[in-house]
């Protein structure tokens, strides 16, 4: 293999199974570290530099940043889906119509949340009882991240584009090139410039920029596999249709997902700044640790759309098993080594030894959890690929809305004593880890149900 077959696209619908998904989620894993970095490196950076309270900030304006970006998100699966498949039934014409659709589908969205974003961020910043220390803070960091949303929005639905059509290399570069980018941005703009908490959005916002430019290029060079033309920049038609029909789903998904957090982050802030900052240092770990299962339920998607689009269904449910048992044996041995080297990892975000301790006790406590994500996102990967996005959206709406969220409220006020008389804080783990349990469960059986076997994409058009 040359160094130029790395950026060739992945043809999924031949070789071994297992092979070929790994082939892909490599370089994806990777390119997923790297993209956790960014927020990793924003929260060491204003910890070390600022102090916990800017640690803090940063944490509790996340939830409200994933919100903003459902659109993207959905956009980006939807582009996943319809171009593996047609990648997969070969079809010229489809990709190109595809992939103009996503292009003109970004720069909408991006528009939309630029004007949006700014003005809701303080009205849910108070709805989520951000304590007043760094509520100033939270809105900086919320401004600056929407009116330069563009970069990151391109960045992930081309990426999206790319990953459909095999192409999970080129993604990786780009966004190691942005990553390295944003680490020097956010030293020289925190630690020289005392710039604060909107040196961490500004390093963050061009870091973005640069990404999504890098993956545009990508794409006007692949004019062996489509055309990116001007008449196929038209938000018209069957092909943006069929691209919402498969994102809004999944854009739904993300939100009800995002809108649960947000909830949960209104319980989180009423124990104070030491308890939010534990959070937001769990949740950086909690990012790097949930990767594999990510990358291998995009993988999974890409897979399961070009087999499908190739009319194979027996590689796909091969791949579906052999798969997801792979994934699940590469959580195990992520989740151990956090637990083992939990502490230290913990140190990276704060000198407080009280935080350091409180944060490896929440990680403890959702270890189990993990490996149970691998069968949700896996399974769930299968049947986006398929072309069913509409149950891994009532299987989001069951675990995370009509479980966790009463679960975690319920559990906390059950904990309620004299000692304690805002309940034991733990409890909101506690409903995170029975939430993924419950969630892996549900899924499995319903792709054994096997009813998204039929929800093809191309078969009726090649």
């Amino acid at each position: 293999m040359t160094f130029k077959d790395l950026f060739r696209p992945v043809d999924m619908t031949t070789g071994d199974p297992v092979r070929q998904i790994l082939l892909f989620t490599i370089p994806m894993l990777l390119g997923n570290i790297a993209q956790q970095l960014y927020n990793t490196v924003d929260s060491i950076i204003v910890g070390k530099y600022v102090g916990d309270n800017a640690l803090a900030a940063v944490g509790s304006a996340g939830p409200i940043v994933n919100l903003m970006i459902v659109l993207f998100i959905g956009v980006s699966t939807g582009a996943t889906i319809m171009v593996s498949q047609y990648f997969g039934a070969r079809s010229r014409e489809g990709l190109s119509r595809s992939i103009g659709s996503c292009i003109i589908l970004t720069a909408l969205s991006s528009l939309l949340i630029m004007v949006i974003g700014p003005l809701i961020a303080m009205p849910l910043l108070r709805l989520l009882n951000t304590p007043e220390s760094i509520i100033g803070w939270c809105r900086s960091y919320l401004t600056i991240i929407f009116v330069g949303i563009m970069g990151g929005g391109f960045y992930n639905i081309m990426s999206g584009v790319l990953r459909g059509l095999g192409d999970s290399f080129s993604a990786l570069v780009y966004l190691l090139v942005a990553t390295v980018l944003n680490i020097i941005l956010d030293y020289v703009f925190v630690a020289k410039f005392g710039m604060g908490v909107p040196g961490v959005a500004w390093a963050t916002v061009i870091a973005q920029f640069v990404s999504g430019i890098l993956c545009l290029l990508r794409l006007a060079r692949m004019k062996d596999l489509f055309d990116l033309k001007l008449k196929y920049l038209d938000p018209r038609g069957h092909y943006t249709s069929t691209l919402i029909r498969l994102g809004l789903p999944s854009g739904i998904t993300q939100a009800i997902f995002s809108m649960s957090m947000i909830v949960v982050q209104s319980l989180t802030n009423s124990f104070g700044e030491v308890f939010i900052a534990a959070n937001v240092i769990v949740m950086r770990i909690d990012g790097f640790v949930m990767l594999p299962a990510f990358s291998f339920g995009t993988a999974m998607t890409t897979y399961a759309g070009q087999n499908i689009g190739a009319d194979r269904m027996d590689r796909v449910v091969e791949g579906a098993r052999r798969g997801t048992l792979t994934a699940m044996g590469i959580s195990t041995v992520i989740t151990v080594l956090i637990l083992v080297f939990g502490k230290p990892l913990m140190g990276i975000f704060t000198n407080t030894e009280e935080l350091i301790n409180l944060s490896y006790h929440m990680m403890q406590i959702l270890a189990a959890g993990y490996i149970a994500c691998e069968v949700t996102q896996c399974l769930c990967g299968i049947m986006r690929g398929a072309g069913d996005t509409v149950t891994p959206m009532w299987i989001s709406l069951a675990t995370s809305v009509a479980l966790r969220v009463p679960l975690a409220y319920g559990l906390v006020a059950l904990t309620k004593s004299a000692a304690k008389p805002q309940g034991e804080q733990a409890m909101i783990f506690v409903s995170l880890l029975i939430n993924w349990l419950i969630g892996a469960v549900i899924t499995f059986f319903i792709y054994r149900q096997g009813r998204w076997k039929n929800r093809g994409v191309v078969k009726s058009e090649v």
